[in-house]
Formats: structure tokens, C-alpha cells, sequence
């Protein structure tokens, strides 16, 4: 299905070739992505300064971003800025505090000139592909699903700093990234979805790192045979690759999606000009395309739905290991699910930017018209992704065939992709046309004895298993009529509800702050030297961004630093906030003139205590593997700096985004070296001398020292490797806001 090649190609006249009259690095330029990054570049060529034409977040984000950009100058925001509510609309947990934010929301809207979407009109992406999308624009969101290249728009998704440095003129400073060619070829067949495709991807690429940090460029034959829904479906779930962007070429499709919404300006042709070289390929036989399931705890844990049924016993066994190693306390029992060789799912949900799109509903409702979800325990849920598509279900019957089968129609809302709605029994099975199925997402708690499985599929295939009664069922193996409804775009939904404030900031506007919104603590530049503690060692492949701070129910908070950071990695080290706090302690006393007995004995190790205790801040430290897979939120690594953290250890950082919050938190990144070993537990000790003046002088290498437990001191090697100058001063500010505050006073 899926053909990767890692070396260098060129696409003539739409043709893959080994070999052009043009250099790599001349032929680059005439790819889609160059085109669109080099027009919005303020940099040279290697080194990119963009300045986007529009950005989006949602009300777990907004907020903070808002709050810090006020702390930064903030006085009006200089290009559209669309604020969504879609994660926190559930107004139910946590008294007013959700919608304490969305008035906060509204009234920023009105004092700096914003978009304001009211809760369930729209899931950010869809609200971003509807109304601020166009050909050959840049589109910024703090959200990790950032994506509307098919619509001829690159969407980068990051964490709520970098949307404060553009509300401040400033620019998204990043070196120029590859790009890899994903050439289509062929046509679905009946049945197969966009979530198919996407998982393939996924299961293809995720692993082996083949596209991190790069830009996929979708083109071949096979686009055309590909509707606008079916191609934002693929789009994006290429977050999950863990690429940088995406871009597509764009044809009359394209161009009959902004012509539905009002929007024919916005449409121009983008395909590869001339001679372009790209630096991998992803061939992508569609006709091949087979029904795909991607099992707990990753989207890439991808199978054929045909090969699972078949071994479904050994592969949820592993499955059920996996939970094992990460929740020893929790037994996750899945394979009681298969039966007869059938495997029985609890739940189908169908919803969010991936899911909840006109065509995947449209499809799905014929794959159940006349048939039953059955009075069972399998139950379906269905989100529209926006109040349009839903008004448009609507018109057509869709709804009501829908609802006569025995689903349940809900409004536009992201909550069962990050565990705030539909969260399943005790060892649960959910299948989810969403984009994520990490531990927890749908919602469960280990620590409480709780845990649920989330396994992704398309919304074809899981219609035909609602259809089943549960019994998972490839889309492909089900007789069913259909013919594709065209889309009908209702923007007079929007007229009456969002509120359009581009360009009519109102200084004299007050901001409406309700009691749970806060200001940022205090944070402190950085000192001479750097002694950390570590406060949690995870040995995981790959530890994630909901693993760091989880989603759900602690969305309520996220308007509240301190009382956020309470649930910093509480489902993967619940120690660690306890040992946060205790070196925080240390370090305010140090801090207050004090010579804490800790730090006294930790200091004498590396040389005179007393001498080095003016100068040597203290802080926690979080090691991983590759922290910071998933999703944008910078609360993955604001919460680690309200407790005091001050430095991450890795090999390697999953996510650039991930790397950049860190950043722009004053955490200092540091990577070992392949292969090198990191021997050190809970406790330990890591001593950096000098660590300002390095990071001054733009040194990546740092000689440090490690204190053990037990008093014995080693040395160990670490590295912070290609910092911009402004992430240098920002790190020795301290965090994004120092960074501002130090620059508006100068």
C-alpha cells in the first residue's frame, strides 16, 4: 500500500526521476512548500523568519496565550485571530470556570480585535478550513492538528508562544525544513476512508522518524480521484507522522470547496513548478487502500482491520502488556473481546476535525440506513464537526436516518478526542474516527483503578461494526447503496452567532476575568550555574505530551498555572509534583539568603558550597527518552516551570513544538548523545557550571556533573544544539515574557 524511499527525487512534468538538470538545492525552491514558506520569509534561505496570515486556538489555549501576550505589550492583534470553543464547552465540570473563559474569550475579542466562535458552533479546524483558509496562505494554531494543506494552506500547529510572538509582530523562527513528496496514485475503493489512508501513513512513518520535522507535499494522480473531505481527512492526521506541515497541490476540487463557502478569491492553482527536487518520497497506491484499525496506545499501531480479527488474541495481548508497563495497578482486559473469531467493540464514536465531516457522516448514515446499532452494549455517537455541516445533515435526511438507526447526534465538540465526552466502561474497547488513542485520551483514570482502550478507524468501518452490533467489520465487507450528497455551505450560521472583530479593537473595552483566570507566577532569569534534581525518570520509547500534563478533566484549569500544574504527570509519576515542590521550596529559601542543608552538601561535591550558593539556581529536572509526542499545549511544559522545573534531559525530543515550549519556557533542552548512557534515578543530582556564560557564548556542549544519591559524583555530557539567538536570550531571561518585558524596557 505504502512505498517509502529515503534518497532524493525530482518530479518533471509530474513525473518521479532520479536525476535533473537542475541542483537539490535549486530545485527545492520550485516545490509548493518553498513557494509558500519564501513568501512569507523575512529571513534567508536557511534560516526562515515567518510571519503568518492568520492564527486560530481553542479555549484550553486562548487564554494563557492571551494572558501572556498582555504581559508582553500586547495592544491589538495585527492579523485575524479565530478563538474557538470546542474543547472546554462542556460547562459542567468545575463550576463557572469553563465559562468564565469563554466570556474572557469574547471580551478579548472585542478590546484587541479577535474572532470570537461561541461553544459548539464549530471544532477549530473546521471553523479554520471554512473561514480563513486560502491558496498559498500560512495559518498558525495552538493546536497540534494544525493542518489545511489540501486546501492550499500550510497549518502549523504550536504551542501558545509562538502565537504570542506573532500577536507581538514577531516572527516563527525556523531552519528550512525538508521536504518529502507523497506521490498518490489510483482510487479507493468502496469503503475505504480517509482514516484508512491516514492510519497506513501513520503505521508507515511514525517509527522509523521518516518525515519528523519535515513538510509532506501531497501530488500525483491519485488527488484528483480524491473529494475535498476525503483529502482533509488524510491532511490532518499527518500531525500524527510527526511532521512540521503539509501542502497539496489544488485543482477544481479545491476550487468547488471555496466556491461552496463564499470564498472564490481564495482559490489558485498550486502545483510543483518546472523541475522539483524532493528530499524522500511516500508512494501511496490508493487502490490498495484496505480497512485499517490502529489498536492502543498510538495512532501508528496500525493493522489491516482483516489482519486483527484474525490474530486479534496475540495482538491484544501485547496490547494488554504495554498497559501492564505503564499501569502496573490496572489490568486492561481486552482480549476477552474476541469470540468466535469476531472481536466485540463497546463504543463507535465519529467525531472532531477528523472525523466529523460532511462526507464521513454522509457515508457512514448509508452504510446504517434501515439497519439497527442494536439494544446492546455497543453504542454510537455522532459530531458534526460544525453547526453548517450539522444544519446540512440536517436538510438531507442524513440526521434522521442517523437517529433512526440508534445513533446519537451530538454537537460540534472535540471532547472524545481528548477524554471529556462518550469515556467508556472499565475495560472499554472504543472505536473513534478521531485523531488520537493515547493512554487516557477517552478519559479513564489508572490511578483510580480505571482503564479503557481507544482503537482508531474510519467512520465507514465503524458504522458497518455499529451496523454488526459491535462486531468489528471492515467498511468493505458490507453491501451497501451510495451516492455522495453535494455540500451546501449556510455562512449565515455563522453571521448570526461569531463575532467578527478583525480590525475593530476597542482599547477602552474591559477584560472580563473571572476567579479562576491568573496571572503567570513570577519566574527569574537564569543564573551562573544550574544544579537540577531529578524529579522523574521515564524510560518509555516515547513519552507524550498527555503523559506530561493529561487532558480531560484538567482542561478546566488550564486558565490557572498553579492549580494546572497540581496534575503535572499525575497518570504516568504521580510523585513527581510532591518532589517539584520540595525542590521548589529549596530553592525560595535558597533564594531568601538562606543555606538550605540540601544544597549545601549537593554544592561541596563540585567545589565551595557556600561560595557557589549565591549563584547556582535550583531546580527539578524530568528525563525521558523522547518526551513530548502529540499534542501543541504548552502546558506540557509551563506546568513543569510553575513547580520549578528548569532543565529536560532526552535524547531526543519527539516534537519540535514540544522542544519549542520547553524553550520558551526558560527550560533549558539538554540532549545526550547517541548511545550514551544515562544510568541515574529519582534523586540524583545534575550540576552545570557556568551555564549562562556558555549559553551566552553560544556553546552547544556542556561538561556536567552528576551527584548521586549516594554522594558519588560522575561526569556526563550534555547538549543544547542549534538555538536561535532569540531562543538564547530567551533562555537566559528566564521564559518568553521575561524575554519581552527585558526588550520593551531597553
Amino acid at each position: 500500500m505504502i512505498q517509502l524511499t529515503s534518497t532524493g527525487v525530482y518530479l518533471v512534468d509530474g513525473k518521479v526521476t532520479k536525476s535533473a538538470p537542475l541542483s537539490p538545492a535549486e530545485a527545492r525552491k520550485n516545490t509548493i512548500a518553498y513557494s509558500i514558506l519564501n513568501a512569507h520569509n523575512s529571513g534567508d534561505g536557511e534560516n526562515l523568519k515567518i510571519r503568518f496570515d492568520a492564527l486560530v486556538s481553542h479555549d484550553i489555549t486562548y487564554v494563557g496565550i492571551i494572558q501572556t501576550a498582555r504581559a508582553s505589550g500586547l495592544k491589538e492583534f495585527p492579523i485575524p485571530y479565530a478563538m474557538t470553543n470546542c474543547h472546554n464547552s462542556l460547562c459542567a465540570v468545575g463550576g463557572t470556570i469553563n465559562e468564565d473563559d469563554h466570556v474572557f474569550g469574547l471580551s478579548a475579542a472585542k478590546k484587541y480585535g479577535g474572532i470570537y466562535v461561541p461553544a459548539n458552533q464549530s471544532v477549530i479546524h473546521s471553523y479554520a478550513r471554512e473561514e480563513l483558509a486560502g491558496c498559498g496562505k500560512m495559518i498558525l494554531g495552538s493546536d497540534s492538528h494544525t493542518r489545511y494543506g489540501a486546501l492550499g494552506t500550510m497549518g502549523v500547529g504550536e504551542g501558545g508562544p509562538e502565537l504570542v510572538k506573532q500577536l507581538l509582530k514577531n516572527t516563527y523562527d525556523i531552519k528550512a525544513p525538508e521536504v518529502v513528496l507523497v506521490y498518490l496514485t489510483g482510487a479507493p475503493k468502496k469503503g475505504i476512508g480517509p482514516h484508512d489512508v491516514a492510519i497506513a501513513l501513520v503505521g508507515a512513518t511514525f517509527g522509523n522518524g521518516f518525515v519528523k520535522n519535515k513538510v509532506l507535499e501531497f501530488v500525483g494522480p491519485g488527488v484528483k480521484n480524491l473529494p475535498i473531505d476525503f483529502r482533509n481527512g488524510i491532511d490532518v492526521m499527518t500531525t500524527e507522522t510527526t511532521c512540521l506541515s503539509s501542502i497539496w497541490e489544488t485543482d477544481e476540487v479545491v476550487k468547488k470547496h471555496y466556491d461552496a463557502h463564499g470564498r472564490s478569491a481564495e482559490y489558485k492553482e498550486l502545483k510543483p513548478n518546472g523541475i522539483a527536487y524532493y528530499d524522500a518520497m511516500i508512494e501511496i497506491d490508493l487502490s490498495k487502500m484496505e480497512s485499517m484499525i490502529a489498536l492502543p496506545f498510538h495512532p501508528s499501531n496500525a493493522y489491516t482491520i482483516h489482519e486483527f480479527v484474525e490474530n486479534a488474541d496475540e495482538i491484544l495481548a501485547k496490547v494488554e502488556e504495554e498497559a501492564k508497563k505503564k499501569f502496573g495497578k490496572c489490568n486492561l482486559d481486552l482480549r476477552s473481546k474476541a469470540k468466535d473469531g469476531k472481536v466485540y467493540a463497546d463504543q463507535g464514536i465519529i467525531a472532531g476535525c477528523a472525523g466529523g465531516m460532511f462526507d464521513s457522516i454522509d457515508e457512514a448514515s448509508a452504510i446504517l440506513k434501515d439497519q439497527s446499532t442494536g439494544n446492546g452494549y455497543f453504542s454510537l455517537s455522532v459530531y458534526p464537526t460544525s453547526v453548517p455541516v450539522s444544519l446540512e445533515l440536517t436538510k438531507i435526511g442524513v440526521t434522521a436516518e442517523l437517529l433512526q438507526a440508534g445513533a446519537v447526534i451530538k454537537p460540534s465538540f472535540c471532547g472524545p478526542c481528548f477524554g471529556a465526552g462518550d469515556v467508556p466502561a472499565n475495560n472499554g474497547l472504543s472505536l473513534r474516527h478521531t485523531t488520537r488513542n493515547f493512554p487516557n485520551r477517552e478519559g479513564s483514570k489508572p490511578g483510580e483503578g480505571q482503564l479503557a482502550g481507544v482503537a482508531l478507524m474510519d467512520a465507514r468501518s465503524i458504522a458497518a461494526t455499529a451496523r454488526n452490533g459491535g462486531v468489528i467489520t471492515a467498511a468493505t465487507d458490507v453491501d451497501y447503496e451510495y451516492t455522495p450528497h453535494d455540500y451546501h455551505f449556510d455562512a449565515s450560521v455563522y453571521r448570526k452567532r461569531v463575532y467578527y472583530g478583525y480590525g475593530k479593537a476597542d482599547k477602552d473595552a474591559e477584560l472580563i476575568l473571572g476567579p479562576n483566570i491568573t496571572d503567570w507566577p513570577t519566574q527569574y532569569e537564569l543564573a551562573d550555574n544550574l544544579l537540577v534534581k531529578l524529579a522523574a525518570v521515564i524510560r518509555d520509547p516515547v513519552t507524550t505530551t498527555d503523559e506530561l500534563i493529561p487532558s480531560g478533566e484538567t482542561s478546566s484549569y488550564r486558565s490557572n498555572p498553579l492549580r494546572l500544574s497540581e496534575f503535572a504527570l499525575s497518570r504516568r509519576v504521580p510523585e513527581y509534583v510532591g518532589r517539584s515542590k520540595a525542590v521548589s521550596a529549596t530553592e525560595a529559601a535558597r533564594r531568601k539568603g538562606e543555606n538550605p542543608e540540601e544544597l549545601l552538601k549537593v554544592l561541596s561535591a563540585v567545589g565551595n558550597a557556600k561560595e557557589l550558593m549565591a549563584n547556582t539556581q535550583f531546580g527539578s529536572c524530568v528525563f525521558a527518552n523522547k518526551p513530548g509526542d502529540g499534542s501543541a499545549r504548552e502546558q506540557a511544559a509551563s506546568c513543569q516551570k510553575v513547580l520549578g522545573g528548569f532543565a529536560n534531559i532526552c535524547y531526543e525530543f519527539a516534537t519540535k513544538r514540544y522542544r519549542s515550549n520547553c524553550i520558551n519556557w526558560g527550560i533549558l533542552p539538554f540532549t545526550l548523545a547517541e548511545g550514551a548512557e544515562f544510568a541515574y534515578e529519582v534523586g540524583d543530582y545534575v550540576y552545570v557550571g557556568g551555564i549562562r556564560q556558555a549559553i551566552l557564548d553560544g556553546k552547544e556542549e556542556f561538561a556536567a556533573k552528576v551527584i548521586r544519591a549516594d554522594g558519588k559524583v560522575e561526569d556526563l555530557t550534555l547538549y543544547v544544539k542549534g538555538l536561535t539567538p532569540d531562543e538564547k536570550e530567551i533562555i537566559l531571561d528566564g521564559c518568553l515574557m521575561n524575554y519581552y518585558k527585558n526588550h520593551s524596557e531597553n
